[in-house]
Parts: C-alpha cells; sequence; structure tokens
C-alpha cells in the first residue's frame, strides 16, 4: 500500500463524526426560482424524471459539467433548477443531497410539502 500524500492525506485526517458533522454545516437550499424534488425514474442519456415540490413532473438532465460528479439513483431528493424556456416541463438537476443532509431537511422542515405530496 503507498502513502497517502496531498488531498488523498487530508481526506483521511477527519472522523466520520467530524465529517457528517461538517457535511450538515453546509447544507445547500434552492434559491430564486429553484425548488426540491424526488428522482422518479432514470430515461438514460443523463436524463430523468423528477417530481417536483411545486406539484410538477419535470423531465430534468444533469448538466455536462456535472454528469461524471453526481450520480443519481431513483428517490434521491435533488435541487431542481426549471429551464427560462419550457420551464414547466423540463429543468436541470444542480445538486444532490446526502442522507445525512436529507434528515436534516426533514428535521428542519423544508420537506414537509413534499412528505404530504407523497401520500397521494
Amino acid at each position: 500500500m503507498r502513502p497517502r500524500y496531498g488531498k488523498d492525506k487530508k481526506k483521511d485526517s477527519l472522523s466520520p463524526e467530524e465529517r457528517q458533522q461538517q457535511e450538515i454545516s453546509r447544507i445547500k437550499l434552492p434559491r430564486d426560482a429553484q425548488t426540491l424534488g424526488i428522482l422518479e425514474q432514470r430515461l438514460g442519456g443523463s436524463r430523468n424524471r423528477v417530481r417536483c415540490l411545486d406539484g410538477k413532473t419535470r423531465i430534468c438532465r444533469i448538466p455536462g459539467r456535472l454528469k461524471r460528479k453526481l450520480w443519481v439513483r431513483e428517490s434521491d431528493i435533488v435541487i431542481v433548477e426549471p429551464w427560462e424556456f419550457s420551464g414547466e416541463d423540463k429543468g436541470d438537476i444542480i445538486y444532490k443531497y446526502t442522507p445525512t443532509q436529507v434528515q436534516w431537511l426533514k428535521n428542519k422542515g423544508h420537506l414537509k410539502k413534499m412528505e404530504e405530496a407523497e401520500e397521494f
């Protein structure tokens, strides 16, 4: 096993509890036209069907700058940015929440509307 240098060594320096606390302290929330959504179905070709918090179902794509960094699965909570044109049915996925971040959002009440929508 080779010794760790640079950024690899820095990743190992935090304990799991410290890493989780640091992750929770910097949660990205939706701004302006952005909305939260649940990924319903992967359609292929970086396109996904997402049910948004505003009650609309959109076909969302993962932009090229995030394609290799952002791996999503069904039932992931994401931030969706609707397109300026045809924003009613299309948008971009710009962020995916981790399970600890989703738990924090539920505790703070940001996902209340989404839980009500899931009952139907």
